[in-house]
Formats: C-alpha cells, sequence, structure tokens
C-alpha cells in the first residue's frame, strides 16, 4: 500500500491507494456506496435489469426507507452514473430509474459483500455476545 502526505501528487496509475488519504479512490466509493440504502437500492434495481422500476415501486421494495431518503439517494446514484432516470411527462410524472452497465458492473462486488456478511455475521454477533457476558458491569 502506498502512503502519500498532503501536497504530494496523487498515487500513479496501477498504485493501491492509502485508505486513510482523502484522495483515496476505495475511500471514495466507500463514502458514495457505503451506505445500507445505496446497497439495497442498488440490489433492487439489479434484480429488474436491464428494466426500471418507478419511484413507488423502489420505496416499496425496501423496507424502512423514507421517501426522502430514497430521494436523496437516488440523486446521489444518479449524479454519480451508475442509476438512470427518466420521467414521463404525465400529471403527475412518472419517475423510472435503472441501473446503467457503470452501476451492473457494481452489483458483483455488493453482492459478495453480502455473501460475506451471510457467511460470518453469525460468528461475528457470536462474539460480541460473549464480549458482552464477560464485560465487567
Amino acid at each position: 500500500m502506498t502512503t502519500s502526505r498532503p501536497g504530494e501528487p496523487s498515487q500513479r496509475p496501477g498504485e493501491r491507494g492509502d485508505l486513510l488519504d482523502p484522495r483515496c479512490p476505495t475511500r471514495q466509493l466507500l463514502d458514495r456506496i457505503g451506505a445500507k440504502w445505496t446497497s439495497m437500492a442498488v440490489k433492487m434495481l439489479a434484480e429488474e435489469a436491464p428494466d426500471e422500476l418507478r419511484f413507488a415501486e423502489l420505496r416499496r421494495r425496501i423496507p424502512g426507507i423514507s421517501q426522502k431518503m430514497l430521494s436523496v439517494t437516488l440523486q446521489s446514484l444518479v449524479r454519480d452514473g451508475l442509476v438512470a432516470r427518466r420521467v414521463e411527462p404525465t400529471v403527475p410524472p412518472a419517475v423510472h430509474y435503472r441501473l446503467t452497465e457503470l452501476g451492473l458492473s457494481l452489483e458483483e462486488p455488493l453482492s459478495a459483500l453480502r455473501v460475506w456478511a451471510e457467511t460470518h455475521m453469525p460468528e461475528i454477533d457470536r462474539n460480541n455476545q460473549l464480549a458482552a457476558e464477560s464485560a465487567p458491569d
């Protein structure tokens, strides 16, 4: 792993980033997609790919998400080029979302993370329970 100092040029192509550096591509990506709502929206849209989903249908499929949070999440995904937005000029407007090719390429690593979580969360939960049981009162 390379390290960088303030004022030094960014990493060279092919070098790994420094997660402690705000300019690190991995850190920048995790800042954008690390939220649970983002990964859930990508998953729902990937399940429909290449078809679209309307805003209301996305909201129904993501338990617990508020209208505002879904709107903010989708705006961010559209801005990053991971999701395409299409508006039908009806009253009220019908807004449709679909993953772009870039967004589709994100589904595989997110899926791998879900598999890891499903495999290892029971162990992590057990470790937390053991730590809580052995913690002094």
